[in-house]
């Protein structure tokens, strides 16, 4: 289990472990790379496909997002394994392809192209023991719990690297909130001053302005421009996404979730903006965050 200060693991990673049992010798390779869900692919040698069910449930049961990779390379020293005929398997194909010639002209499938369908050719191991097959086997699904374990601890190293990306970000989005919330552009007087010498442009310089009525239409202007709800809410997330950074658990659904809630606030923010600092800000917040979201699709 995780500590409660490891940062999330990232979705990319790579894991890999080799035994040996009596003549027989594995390699066992596992990668993932970014995926909306878990995408587990497996590449299994002739004769070993009985573990893949195994190995899915393990997989499943570790990892909770990823496009994850597994391939096992066995060989032998002594020859001694044998291949033979799955004569079961091979009738249903041969029975399917009869139905198929049956309706068209089809060519005749090769001895080959038989032999090369999965399930039909198997691997044996002579007249090998069964006690040493279980014993191998064991041997082998243990090495892959260690090419698994090195997978996680190299998914949660690069997620270590991606925390001080993610954290720099948000640094950067909380100076430009404090920015934004501490900009005296977003004052009543400000904004009064402003709509005073827009009005004063429209207006004969010789016809007076009716003061009562431009600090009622200041203060209105103001209402409709506050975006200290916006900046509240964003210093919530910021808040929340550093916990779920910090947390040491999967998080990155839930991240991306609140990078979308970010980029709404910097949105928002940018509507009301009624002067040029807060819209530069507001332009800048959004850069940011886009640039976030992008390191965040990198974690589990």
């Amino acid at each position: 289990m995780p500590k409660q200060n490891d940062p999330v693991p990232s979705m990319t990673g790579f894991g890999g472990d080799e035994g040996r049992h009596l003549a027989v010798a594995w390699r066992w390779d596992i990668r993932s790379v970014n995926s909306r869900g878990l995408d587990v692919r497996l590449r299994l040698p002739p004769g070993y496909d009985a573990l893949e069910p195994r190995l899915r449930e393990r997989i499943g049961a570790t990892l909770t997002r990823g496009n994850v990779s597994v391939s096992l390379n066995v060989t032998r020293d002594d020859g001694g394994a044998e291949l033979r005929i799955n004569e079961a398997a091979l009738a249903k194909v041969l029975a399917m392809a009869a139905r198929v010639r049956a309706s068209g002209d089809f060519a005749p499938m090769s001895v080959e192209g038989l032999l090369g369908l999965r399930g039909v050719l198997e691997v044996g191991e002579g007249s090998e023991a069964e006690d040493v097959a279980e014993a191998r086997q064991a041997a082998i699904l243990t090495s892959f719990e260690r090419a698994l374990a090195q997978l996680v601890a190299s998914r949660r190293a690069e997620g270590g690297r991606l925390a001080p990306v993610i954290e720099e970000h948000l640094a950067s989005i909380q100076r430009l909130v404090d920015e934004i919330g501490a900009s005296p552009g977003r004052s009543p007087e400000a904004i009064r001053a402003r709509l005073k010498e827009q009005v004063a442009r429209l207006l004969d310089s010789a016809t007076p302005l009716d003061e009562t009525r431009l600090h009622q239409e200041a203060a209105l202007l103001a209402v409709k421009a506050d975006v200290e709800e916006e900046l509240q809410r964003l210093r919530a997330h910021i808040a929340a996404a550093r916990e779920m950074m910090a947390g040491g658990k999967p998080a990155g659904r839930r991240l991306d979730f609140l990078a979308q809630e970010f980029n709404r606030e910097a949105n928002t923010t940018c509507s009301k903006a009624n002067d040029i600092e807060t819209t530069r800000a507001g332009l800048a917040l959004k850069a940011v965050i886009e640039q976030m979201r992008e390191q965040i699709q990198n974690i589990e």
